[in-house]
């Protein structure tokens, strides 16, 4: 199921839940009188929906929506336990320290709504990656899996390696006309039954053949 509506496409609906594709620049609440992303799939399917995880305004991809409270506590403990596997998608035109690994540390609030990563894991935000070089020069895409959720950890995590993602000036990216994050795929379980859904980009021009 695939239909496009105001800031979102339907990816998967099914009677406890729903998944969709959430466009960049949209929030997931309403801010200043602008519907987010919950107000918006709540009045196109006529009933109300819980977000069970978030993603940042700057963020497209994938967000899932239950239907109904024990969808919500079930989906919602299911991400707590970190038993939903997150993949991310982001492109950065800076030469990163390493090309593929781990990335560790406690984060912490910096200036204005920022994030720093930390050399301390007390209660650390964890983040594997691996990039591939593009037909466009000195740029890099990368596949991340977050395995916490911390607030801006992936942007966080790409800038500590000296590879902040592009048109992500918050942290320090060049400017673009997007912030080049994006939630690609998510696996999870419900009812016994498992599901894996992605969300389709419109990133070609810049990627090429490299997934």
């Amino acid at each position: 199921m695939s239909e496009m509506h105001t800031g979102f496409t339907v990816v998967f609906d099914q009677p406890d839940f729903l998944v969709v594709n959430k466009m960049t620049g949209i929030d997931m609440h309403d801010d200043a009188g602008v519907p987010g992303l919950v107000s918006r799939v709540s009045a196109f399917l006529g009933q109300n929906v819980y977000p069970v995880h978030r993603l940042d305004k700057v963020t497209s991809g994938l967000v899932l929506l239950a239907k109904n409270k024990e969808a919500t506590r079930l989906l919602s403990q299911a991400f707590a336990d970190r038993l939903v596997k997150k993949t991310y998608l982001a492109i950065s035109d800076r030469a990163p320290k390493k090309k593929q690994g781990w990335i560790k540390g406690d984060m912490a609030k910096g200036r204005n709504g920022s994030w720093k990563l930390l050399h301390s894991s007390d209660n650390p935000a964890v983040t594997r990656f691996q990039s591939v070089s593009l037909t466009l020069p000195r740029h890099r895409l990368y596949i991340v899996s977050p395995h916490t959720g911390k607030t801006h950890q992936i942007r966080v995590a790409l800038k500590s390696i000296g590879a902040p993602i592009l048109g992500d000036e918050r942290y320090g990216g060049s400017a673009a006309d997007r912030t080049y994050l994006h939630a690609w795929q998510l696996h999870f379980t419900y009812a016994g039954a498992e599901y894996t859904v992605e969300a389709p980009h419109d990133w070609d021009e810049k990627i090429g053949e490299a997934l």
